[in-house]
Protein backbone atom coordinates (compact mmCIF):
# COMPACT_ATOMS: atom_id res chain seq x y z
CA UNK A 1 0.00 0.00 0.00
CA UNK A 2 2.73 2.95 1.27
CA UNK A 3 6.13 2.95 0.83
CA UNK A 4 6.28 6.85 1.23
CA UNK A 5 3.71 8.65 3.88
CA UNK A 6 3.07 12.78 3.71
CA UNK A 7 2.02 14.05 6.55
CA UNK A 8 1.51 17.67 6.67
CA UNK A 9 1.42 19.47 9.83
CA UNK A 10 0.90 23.27 10.76
CA UNK A 11 2.55 23.40 14.15
CA UNK A 12 -0.93 23.07 16.80
CA UNK A 13 -0.56 21.30 19.53
CA UNK A 14 -3.29 18.80 18.44
CA UNK A 15 -0.63 17.82 15.43
CA UNK A 16 0.46 14.95 17.58
CA UNK A 17 -2.24 12.92 17.36
CA UNK A 18 -2.25 13.40 13.31
CA UNK A 19 1.76 12.22 13.69
CA UNK A 20 0.60 9.22 16.17
CA UNK A 21 -1.61 7.92 13.34
CA UNK A 22 0.94 8.35 10.62
CA UNK A 23 3.92 6.90 12.91
CA UNK A 24 1.05 3.60 13.39
CA UNK A 25 0.99 3.41 9.88
CA UNK A 26 4.61 3.69 8.90
CA UNK A 27 5.08 0.99 11.59
CA UNK A 28 2.38 -1.46 10.19
CA UNK A 29 3.31 -1.22 6.45
CA UNK A 30 7.29 -0.64 7.00
CA UNK A 31 7.53 2.82 5.59
CA UNK A 32 8.83 5.77 5.57
CA UNK A 33 7.20 8.87 7.01
CA UNK A 34 7.40 12.32 5.65
CA UNK A 35 6.55 14.83 8.09
CA UNK A 36 5.94 18.30 6.23
CA UNK A 37 5.31 22.33 7.46
CA UNK A 38 4.43 24.58 4.73
CA UNK A 39 5.86 28.00 5.97
CA UNK A 40 3.76 30.70 4.15
CA UNK A 41 4.91 33.49 2.04
CA UNK A 42 4.53 36.34 3.99
CA UNK A 43 3.50 38.48 1.12
CA UNK A 44 0.81 36.20 0.03
CA UNK A 45 -0.83 36.05 3.43
CA UNK A 46 -1.47 40.07 3.41
CA UNK A 47 -4.86 40.73 1.83
CA UNK A 48 -5.05 43.20 -1.35
CA UNK A 49 -4.59 46.69 0.59
CA UNK A 50 -6.50 49.20 -1.00
CA UNK A 51 -5.99 53.31 -0.95
CA UNK A 52 -5.49 55.06 1.81
CA UNK A 53 -2.88 52.13 3.41
CA UNK A 54 0.89 53.63 3.26
CA UNK A 55 4.00 51.82 2.48
CA UNK A 56 5.09 51.56 5.74
CA UNK A 57 1.65 50.04 7.11
CA UNK A 58 2.35 47.12 4.31
CA UNK A 59 5.65 46.64 5.23
CA UNK A 60 4.51 46.35 9.35
CA UNK A 61 1.75 43.57 8.27
CA UNK A 62 4.63 42.07 6.47
CA UNK A 63 6.83 41.93 9.01
CA UNK A 64 4.58 40.68 11.35
CA UNK A 65 3.17 38.01 9.20
CA UNK A 66 7.24 36.78 8.76
CA UNK A 67 6.75 36.93 12.27
CA UNK A 68 3.95 34.75 12.67
CA UNK A 69 4.88 31.99 9.87
CA UNK A 70 8.58 31.61 11.93
CA UNK A 71 6.67 30.88 15.06
CA UNK A 72 4.50 28.66 13.79
CA UNK A 73 7.66 26.61 12.00
CA UNK A 74 9.37 26.57 15.48
CA UNK A 75 6.33 25.25 17.21
CA UNK A 76 5.83 22.06 14.18
CA UNK A 77 9.61 21.60 14.47
CA UNK A 78 8.73 21.18 18.63
CA UNK A 79 5.83 18.55 18.18
CA UNK A 80 7.81 16.65 15.21
CA UNK A 81 11.39 16.62 17.50
CA UNK A 82 8.49 15.01 20.53
CA UNK A 83 7.01 12.82 18.14
CA UNK A 84 10.35 11.25 17.29
CA UNK A 85 11.92 11.18 20.58
CA UNK A 86 8.14 9.33 21.35
CA UNK A 87 8.06 6.52 18.45
CA UNK A 88 11.78 6.25 18.21
CA UNK A 89 12.04 5.78 14.26
CA UNK A 90 15.31 6.61 12.64
CA UNK A 91 15.29 9.50 10.68
CA UNK A 92 16.51 8.81 7.01
CA UNK A 93 16.18 11.06 4.26
CA UNK A 94 16.67 8.71 1.55
CA UNK A 95 16.09 4.56 1.22
CA UNK A 96 18.72 2.53 2.84
CA UNK A 97 19.62 -1.24 1.61
CA UNK A 98 17.23 -3.40 -0.16
CA UNK A 99 14.80 -4.40 3.04
CA UNK A 100 12.39 -1.68 3.92
CA UNK A 101 11.97 -0.44 7.03
CA UNK A 102 9.98 2.27 8.83
CA UNK A 103 11.60 5.64 9.02
CA UNK A 104 10.73 9.33 9.37
CA UNK A 105 11.94 12.49 7.85
CA UNK A 106 11.64 16.30 8.39
CA UNK A 107 11.00 18.76 5.68
CA UNK A 108 9.73 22.13 5.48
CA UNK A 109 8.97 24.01 2.02
CA UNK A 110 7.39 27.80 1.22
CA UNK A 111 3.99 28.45 -0.54
CA UNK A 112 0.54 27.68 -0.38
CA UNK A 113 -0.43 24.94 1.73
CA UNK A 114 -2.66 23.23 -0.58
CA UNK A 115 -0.46 23.44 -3.54
CA UNK A 116 2.62 22.01 -1.86
CA UNK A 117 0.94 18.96 -0.20
CA UNK A 118 -1.20 18.35 -3.49
CA UNK A 119 2.13 18.62 -5.56
CA UNK A 120 4.24 16.47 -3.12
CA UNK A 121 1.15 13.84 -2.37
CA UNK A 122 1.46 13.10 -6.28
CA UNK A 123 4.75 11.63 -5.04
CA UNK A 124 3.58 10.17 -2.03
CA UNK A 125 1.66 6.59 -1.95
CA UNK A 126 -0.45 8.07 1.05
CA UNK A 127 -1.34 11.53 2.44
CA UNK A 128 -2.38 11.17 6.59
CA UNK A 129 -3.84 14.35 7.34
CA UNK A 130 -5.90 15.92 10.24
CA UNK A 131 -9.81 16.70 10.03
CA UNK A 132 -10.26 20.28 10.42
CA UNK A 133 -11.01 21.50 14.01
CA UNK A 134 -11.43 24.83 15.62
CA UNK A 135 -8.06 25.30 16.21
CA UNK A 136 -6.66 25.11 12.53
CA UNK A 137 -6.51 27.87 10.67
CA UNK A 138 -8.14 28.90 7.90
CA UNK A 139 -5.68 26.68 5.00
CA UNK A 140 -6.61 23.06 7.03
CA UNK A 141 -10.14 22.69 4.63
CA UNK A 142 -8.67 24.14 1.32
CA UNK A 143 -5.31 21.73 2.20
CA UNK A 144 -7.69 18.99 2.86
CA UNK A 145 -9.56 19.32 -0.57
CA UNK A 146 -6.68 19.58 -2.15
CA UNK A 147 -5.36 16.35 -0.84
CA UNK A 148 -8.40 14.43 -1.98
CA UNK A 149 -9.24 16.27 -5.06
CA UNK A 150 -5.76 17.19 -6.38
CA UNK A 151 -2.73 14.44 -5.09
CA UNK A 152 -4.41 11.39 -7.06
CA UNK A 153 -3.84 9.70 -3.83
CA UNK A 154 -5.40 8.14 -0.90
CA UNK A 155 -5.72 10.02 2.56
CA UNK A 156 -6.18 8.92 5.62
CA UNK A 157 -8.33 11.64 7.52
CA UNK A 158 -7.25 11.55 11.70
CA UNK A 159 -9.92 13.26 13.85
CA UNK A 160 -8.96 15.42 16.69
CA UNK A 161 -8.60 12.65 19.32
CA UNK A 162 -6.93 9.66 20.43
CA UNK A 163 -6.77 6.84 17.81
CA UNK A 164 -5.78 3.40 18.09
CA UNK A 165 -4.28 1.00 15.53
CA UNK A 166 -6.23 0.15 12.66
CA UNK A 167 -7.09 -3.84 13.87
CA UNK A 168 -10.71 -3.68 13.14
CA UNK A 169 -11.84 -2.48 9.72
CA UNK A 170 -15.00 -1.34 8.61
CA UNK A 171 -15.62 -0.62 4.99
CA UNK A 172 -18.11 1.52 3.01
CA UNK A 173 -18.87 0.08 -0.06
CA UNK A 174 -21.43 1.36 -2.72
CA UNK A 175 -19.90 -0.06 -5.60
CA UNK A 176 -18.29 3.18 -6.98
CA UNK A 177 -14.47 3.85 -8.66
CA UNK A 178 -13.65 6.01 -5.73
CA UNK A 179 -14.99 3.31 -2.98
CA UNK A 180 -13.18 0.64 -5.10
CA UNK A 181 -9.79 2.79 -5.10
CA UNK A 182 -10.31 3.45 -1.22
CA UNK A 183 -10.37 -0.84 -0.92
CA UNK A 184 -7.08 -1.34 -3.14
CA UNK A 185 -5.05 1.49 -1.00
CA UNK A 186 -6.11 -0.27 2.28
CA UNK A 187 -5.78 -3.88 1.18
CA UNK A 188 -2.16 -4.50 3.16
CA UNK A 189 -4.07 -2.77 6.03
CA UNK A 190 -7.13 -5.28 5.52
CA UNK A 191 -4.56 -8.53 5.46
CA UNK A 192 -3.22 -7.55 8.89
CA UNK A 193 -6.81 -6.49 10.77
CA UNK A 194 -8.05 -8.95 13.10
CA UNK A 195 -11.71 -8.37 11.97
CA UNK A 196 -13.51 -6.82 8.86
CA UNK A 197 -16.79 -5.80 8.08
CA UNK A 198 -18.00 -4.99 4.73
CA UNK A 199 -20.87 -2.12 5.08
CA UNK A 200 -23.88 -1.53 2.45
CA UNK A 201 -26.52 0.76 2.74
CA UNK A 202 -29.72 -0.55 1.49
CA UNK A 203 -31.22 2.47 -0.41
CA UNK A 204 -32.50 4.20 -3.28
CA UNK A 205 -28.95 4.81 -4.94
CA UNK A 206 -27.20 1.47 -3.07
CA UNK A 207 -27.97 -2.24 -3.80
CA UNK A 208 -27.71 -4.70 -0.76
CA UNK A 209 -26.47 -7.32 -3.01
CA UNK A 210 -23.24 -5.15 -3.81
CA UNK A 211 -21.60 -6.42 0.03
CA UNK A 212 -20.96 -10.09 -0.98
CA UNK A 213 -19.32 -9.05 -4.12
CA UNK A 214 -16.38 -7.54 -2.38
CA UNK A 215 -16.38 -9.42 0.21
CA UNK A 216 -15.87 -12.48 -2.73
CA UNK A 217 -12.80 -10.22 -4.28
CA UNK A 218 -11.21 -9.94 -0.45
CA UNK A 219 -11.17 -13.67 -0.06
CA UNK A 220 -8.56 -13.84 -3.47
CA UNK A 221 -6.14 -11.53 -1.11
CA UNK A 222 -6.50 -14.11 2.22
CA UNK A 223 -9.08 -11.71 3.92
CA UNK A 224 -12.79 -12.95 5.55
CA UNK A 225 -14.89 -9.96 6.02
CA UNK A 226 -18.35 -9.87 7.35
CA UNK A 227 -20.99 -8.34 5.53
CA UNK A 228 -24.25 -6.11 6.44
CA UNK A 229 -26.41 -4.36 4.55
CA UNK A 230 -28.26 -1.38 6.24
CA UNK A 231 -31.02 0.75 5.86
CA UNK A 232 -30.87 3.98 5.09
CA UNK A 233 -33.89 6.26 4.24
CA UNK A 234 -32.66 9.17 2.14
CA UNK A 235 -30.57 11.59 3.78
CA UNK A 236 -29.63 9.21 6.82
CA UNK A 237 -26.75 6.94 4.76
CA UNK A 238 -23.96 8.81 6.53
CA UNK A 239 -25.38 8.87 10.53
CA UNK A 240 -26.33 5.27 10.24
CA UNK A 241 -22.91 4.19 8.79
CA UNK A 242 -21.27 5.70 11.88
CA UNK A 243 -23.79 3.90 14.17
CA UNK A 244 -22.71 0.88 12.50
CA UNK A 245 -18.54 1.06 12.96
CA UNK A 246 -19.18 2.16 16.24
CA UNK A 247 -21.57 -1.46 17.17
CA UNK A 248 -18.60 -3.21 15.16
CA UNK A 249 -15.95 -1.13 17.07
CA UNK A 250 -13.86 0.25 13.87
CA UNK A 251 -10.42 1.39 14.51
CA UNK A 252 -10.79 2.50 10.72
CA UNK A 253 -13.23 3.53 8.27
CA UNK A 254 -12.45 2.81 4.51
CA UNK A 255 -14.55 4.91 2.10
CA UNK A 256 -14.72 6.47 -1.30
CA UNK A 257 -14.87 10.75 -1.55
CA UNK A 258 -17.57 12.20 -3.07
CA UNK A 259 -18.54 9.48 -4.84
CA UNK A 260 -21.29 11.53 -6.60
CA UNK A 261 -20.67 15.62 -7.69
CA UNK A 262 -18.22 16.73 -5.86
CA UNK A 263 -20.46 20.37 -6.34
CA UNK A 264 -23.54 19.30 -5.10
CA UNK A 265 -21.92 17.13 -2.16
CA UNK A 266 -19.69 20.49 -0.84
CA UNK A 267 -22.80 23.02 -1.30
CA UNK A 268 -25.79 20.49 -0.48
CA UNK A 269 -24.18 18.25 2.05
CA UNK A 270 -24.06 14.15 1.47
CA UNK A 271 -22.17 11.29 2.73
CA UNK A 272 -18.65 12.39 2.59
CA UNK A 273 -19.46 16.26 4.12
CA UNK A 274 -21.04 14.61 7.23
CA UNK A 275 -18.26 11.66 7.56
CA UNK A 276 -16.00 14.30 7.72
CA UNK A 277 -17.66 16.35 10.12
CA UNK A 278 -18.42 13.56 12.83
CA UNK A 279 -16.24 10.50 12.52
CA UNK A 280 -14.41 10.00 15.17
CA UNK A 281 -12.13 7.57 13.81
CA UNK A 282 -9.82 7.52 10.90
CA UNK A 283 -11.23 7.50 7.17
CA UNK A 284 -8.97 6.17 4.78
CA UNK A 285 -10.69 7.76 1.54
CA UNK A 286 -10.35 7.48 -1.85
CA UNK A 287 -11.44 10.04 -5.21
Amino acid sequence: MANKILCPISGILENRLVLDAAYNIAKDLNSHLEVLHVKTEAKESIPLFGEGMSFAMVEDMISIAEKESDERLKRAQVVFDASVAKHGLPIADEPVGDERRASVAWRVETGREDEVVARLGRLSDLIVIGRPGETDDVLTPMTLNAAIFESGRPVLVVPQQETKAARRIAISWNGSVQSARAVQSAVKLLEQAEAVLVLTADSFRTSGARGPELAAYLRWHGISPDTRVFEAPAGSVAPRLLDECRDFGADLLVSGAYTHSRMRQLILGGVTKHLLGHAEIPMLMAH
